[in-house]
């Protein structure tokens, strides 16, 4: 598949961040606690990724799985600690300062990563357009808390 087609899928994902969100959010007040929430959440997300595996008939080398470093299964923590975060953070400063504040972040660390060649298939050095990118993107953060 083209770059288009995973750039679309990007960009639908991140559409359904605020949404899930939102969600997770008033299922922490209809449950009393956001960490149950999130929990939910991961379990509702594991369900669905259980039944897509096996509609598909997906398999997994069990001895792969072995060799792989310890440190490549800490997203599943900071995935948790990401859904649990904006849980609390969503009806207490809104959903868009929430996302802005995450896309800022997001931006910060990947352009680093980028430039370092950190867990990515190919480096993309840091230059002044790319800074300048950053720039107004925190730029806009400060225009939504502002208004």
């Amino acid at each position: 598949m083209g770059k288009g087609f995973w750039m679309f899928l990007a960009l639908i994902s991140g559409a359904l961040l605020p949404i899930q969100a939102g969600l997770n959010s008033k299922l922490g007040k209809a449950t009393g606690s956001p960490i149950y929430a999130a929990a939910f959440s991961f379990l509702t997300g594991t369900i669905a990724l259980f039944l897509y595996i096996v509609v598909t008939g997906q398999t997994i080398n069990w001895q792969q799985l072995r060799n792989v470093h310890f440190a490549y299964w800490l997203g599943g923590l900071l995935g948790a600690f990401y859904v649990s975060a904006t849980i609390y953070a969503f009806p207490k400063i809104g959903p868009a300062l929430t996302f802005g504040l995450v896309v800022a972040s997001q931006m910060i660390i990947s352009v680093i990563m980028d430039h370092y060649n950190i867990l990515v298939a190919q480096p993309h050095p840091i230059n002044i357009w790319r800074i300048f990118g950053i720039v107004m993107i925190i730029a806009g953060v400060i225009i939504i808390r502002k208004f």
